[in-house]
């Protein structure tokens, strides 16, 4: 088996240590190569390459942008037949897409259920979306998440650490100096329904989130990567009502019912769009601004290794 693992090595948990212990025990499985990344794009290039050589297994050591990076280098033709499998070694901040794996969030402990899956050959084969002409493999949106994601990436830019903290005081801020709550942003629409005024949209294609520690974030709590997209949606940003569910969705157990509340679950095919150009991002990545995002569920796009 022909391997190739890409090693973010800005990424938090991504030492010398753990790349070493990783790269020696996967050479002793197969015939591996190594590559850290040195830019932005350079994950996707190298998992782009691994798919042309026709190479069997791409491993992802980092976080969810390395992460994202290699599955559209892997899928930049689409899912078509021969793509190496993916495998996650967890590597970042926050790991998102690891945990709604299941996997384990220590990086060794995950190398050695690595080393199992390899060894039986352990696959699963899980659908993605598309937002426009970029594949993400948990959640996408645009307006108010992804204004808080470019806040959180400045602030990050300048020193301070991802923890949770730092993104909950970026929400509020944002939320309560920057954003418009008396008009809805958004306008969400999909085939066959009437067109929804929308001042939040969480797109999701998995559950649950893991932005802060254990603790779960689920805004579409029926998410999962057998299914179509999931949506939640709050129609108006009203101070209670906001305050509300957002303490519903960091519960365990999310009651997300009401009348200022869209939720949809399984769907294939949606747009949204803005009156002017918002903030947009997928996977916790901001791609910069847009006025229009049409996103679709892609089943069974890529095989994983777990």
């Amino acid at each position: 088996m022909r391997a190739l693992l890409v090693v973010n090595p800005k990424a938090t948990a991504t030492t010398p240590r753990v790349r070493d212990v990783l790269a020696h025990a996967l050479a002793s499985e197969t015939k591996l190569d190594v590559v850290e990344t040195d830019a932005r794009g350079h994950a996707t290039e190298l998992a782009r390459q691994a798919a042309v050589d026709g190479l069997d297994l791409v491993v992802a050591l980092g976080g969810d942008g390395t992460v994202n990076e290699v599955v559209n280098g892997l899928l930049a033709d689409g899912p078509v037949a021969g793509l190496p499998a993916l495998a996650v070694v967890p590597g970042g901040s926050t790991n998102v897409f690891a945990r709604a794996l299941g996997l384990p969030a220590d990086p060794v402990e995950a190398t050695g259920d690595l080393l199992e899956a390899l060894r039986a050959d352990r696959r699963r084969t899980i659908g993605l979306a598309r937002a426009d002409e970029r594949w993400f493999t948990f959640c996408a949106g645009l307006g108010l998440d992804a204004t808080v994601v470019r806040r959180t990436d400045r602030r990050r830019s300048d020193g301070r650490v991802a923890r949770p903290a730092l993104f909950v005081t970026e929400a509020v801020t944002e939320f309560v100096t920057g954003t418009d709550r008396r008009r809805p942003a958004l306008t969400l629409s999909r085939p066959g329904a009437p067109d929804e005024q929308l001042g939040l949209a969480l797109v999701c294609n998995a559950d649950p989130w893991t932005y802060f520690g254990d603790r779960p974030v689920r805004p579409c709590p029926r998410a999962s990567f057998e299914t179509g997209l999931d949506v939640f949606g709050l129609r108006k940003l009203g101070l209670g009502t906001t305050l509300r569910y957002v303490r519903r969705i960091l519960s365990r157990n999310p009651r997300l019912r009401g009348r200022r509340v869209l939720s949809l679950h399984d769907v294939g095919e949606f747009t949204l769009t803005a009156d002017q150009p918002l903030p947009f991002q997928v996977d916790g990545d901001d791609l910069g601004d847009r006025t229009s995002v049409t996103f679709r569920a892609v089943p069974r796009a890529l095989s994983l290794l777990v």
